[in-house]
Formats: C-alpha cells, sequence, structure tokens
C-alpha cells in the first residue's frame, strides 16, 4: 500500500507518523485489495479543543473511501477516521461477494 501524509499549517514529528502508518498498516486485515492511502492531518482555526482534524481517503480496487474526523488529539481523529473506514470496507466487501 502506497501511503502519502501531508500535514497541514504544522509539521508533524516522527512519532505521529509512525502512529498513522502503524494504523493504517492494521487495515490489510480487513482489505487486502487497498492500493494507496491519503491522510491529510489539519489543525482548525478555531481556538476550540477539539481543533485536530484528520482525513483519510483510501483507494480500494474499484472505489474509494473516505474518512474524516475531528478531535483534541492528531491521535483521537486518526483512530475515529479508522474505525470509520474498517466499517467501510467490510461493507464494501459484503456487497462485492453479494453480486
Amino acid at each position: 500500500m502506497n501511503v502519502q501524509i501531508h500535514s497541514v499549517r504544522f509539521d508533524a514529528d516522527k512519532k505521529l507518523l509512525d502512529f498513522v502508518h502503524h494504523k493504517l498498516g492494521k487495515l490489510k486485515q480487513y482489505g487486502e485489495d487497498i492500493v494507496n492511502a491519503e491522510v491529510y492531518l489539519r489543525l482548525d482555526n478555531d481556538q476550540e479543543k477539539e481543533n485536530k482534524i484528520s482525513e483519510i481517503r483510501l483507494d480500494l480496487s474499484g472505489k474509494p473511501l473516505f474518512a474524516k474526523r475531528q478531535s483534541r488529539t492528531f491521535e483521537e481523529a486518526t483512530d475515529g477516521a479508522i474505525d470509520a473506514l474498517k466499517k467501510q470496507i467490510t461493507k464494501h466487501k459484503h456487497k462485492k461477494r453479494g453480486v
């Protein structure tokens, strides 16, 4: 799987990048046909506590999947987006088998 991580309005440290790579690697057990993953980590301009946004776009063979979560930390936002993608991948696999 080809992974691209973009940090917008800040420089992501190695620990955060490793965390995202590790979480994306776990998606392999849900879908073998994941080709690309593109991750955008953004800081929202608001002064709210939940101003960290994680957007993940996966390219599966045949269909792109997308999830976006906002939280206090990038780790929490990424976890939430990964959980949403797990559900989408599972649903996609069931539809693919049923057709």
